[in-house]
């Protein structure tokens, strides 16, 4: 009986990107709630900032 292992080719750039692609996503997210003209949107986003904690006055 004879065994494989594979290993995966993992890279250092793959990394970056996909921080890099989170964190804009995620800079995305709170500029559009914090900065949105749509009360509605505004408010979900100001609830969830102290649901998690976050003091925003």
């Amino acid at each position: 009986m004879t065994t494989a292992t594979q290993t995966l080719a993992h890279s250092q750039t793959a990394d970056m990107k996909a921080i890099i692609a989170t964190a804009l996503i995620g800079l995305g997210i709170v500029l559009f709630a914090g900065f949105a003209q749509i009360e509605a949107v505004h408010n979900v986003g100001h609830d969830t900032r102290h649901a998690f904690g976050f003091a925003c006055h």
